[in-house]
């Protein structure tokens, strides 16, 4: 099947005359029967019959309509987009991401995405991945970048790529000079973690008690940046996504965790059989490249 016979297809479905169908094809009726009956064979069954002079669609027909129709203009208007001067994109950009992606890559990907397309409208609110999944379910929202949320139901997640969770204490820290470092050596060692209400925080307890580890937890908070400020005034550590460690913060070390290594998956939020806006779609092309990039040089060479 190629897209001629699907264009050849809709043209006589609207028109309902072999004739017209063919002017607005610029065919002869003779190819476009035949094209017509190239696509009937391939499907195996009927798309028109004749009743009397007149052509009417048939059952197969009338389904294959509506889907042939939505798929041809949405490759025209693709194909619109790429030619010269086909105008800047237009519209809003509705985003939702977690504190962790709002620190940098968002910031980033919006810069990159305004220089190219000046005349959209950007929005971004900082949300936890479960209000970002509710919002977005509602339509308040186009797009989430987050970890997956627990309830997933209604959405689609696109993973990005993987990423570890380091250590990081201070510069003064007793484990400073370590190059790597066991889960099981956390035992009763103080940190700060992420609150109980995130999912993060129950993926980190799972690595402890496969472990045996039992780390004293001083103190909960919810964003990362105020917990990095914690471990950097005092003998505290913490375990946070590395891409969450700002590169230019003094103060701090970053070490590796093994057996386990605790890793998540960032990735995008979208709603279940929604037609993507084309800005939409241009903006996540951007994050998948920004988001890979960054991991790759957080990673160095491999």
């Amino acid at each position: 099947m190629e897209m001629r016979h699907l264009r050849y297809f809709v043209a006589l479905a609207d028109c309902l005359s072999f004739t017209r169908a063919a002017e607005r094809v610029h065919v002869t009726q003779s190819t476009l029967s035949h094209q017509i009956k190239q696509l009937e064979d391939e499907l195996g069954q009927p798309l028109f019959e004749r009743i009397g002079k007149k052509v009417v669609t048939t059952e197969a027909g009338e389904l294959l309509r509506g889907y042939a129709s939505r798929a041809l203009k949405e490759v025209d208007q693709g194909v619109a987009l790429l030619k010269p001067g086909a105008g800047n994109l237009t519209g809003k950009v509705r985003i939702g991401a977690t504190h962790t992606f709002n620190i940098g890559l968002i910031p980033e990907c919006v810069a990159q995405f305004l220089a190219r397309h000046p005349t959209v409208r950007i929005s971004v609110e900082e949300l936890a991945a479960e209000v970002i999944a509710a919002r977005l379910r509602d339509g308040e929202m186009d797009l989430g970048i987050s970890y997956r949320p627990q309830d997933s139901a209604g959405l689609w997640f696109e993973p990005l790529y993987n990423e570890e969770m380091v250590l990081v204490v201070s510069t003064n820290h007793p484990l400073a000079h370590r190059k790597r470092i066991r889960m099981v050596e956390l035992h009763r060692r103080d940190l700060v973690l992420v609150s109980s209400a995130f999912s993060t925080r129950t993926m980190l307890e799972e690595c402890f008690h496969a472990c045996g580890a039992e780390p004293t937890v001083v103190a909960e908070m919810s964003t990362v940046a105020p917990m990095l400020a914690l471990v950097a005034r005092t003998m505290i550590g913490s375990i946070v996504a590395i891409n969450a460690v700002p590169e230019a913060m003094a103060g701090l070390k970053i070490i590796p965790l093994e057996s386990p290594t605790p890793i998540r998956t960032p990735g995008i939020l979208w709603r279940l059989k929604e037609a993507k806006p084309a800005a939409v779609q241009s903006f996540a092309v951007i994050l998948r490249k920004t988001a890979l990039s960054n991991s790759l040089r957080r990673e160095g060479p491999g």
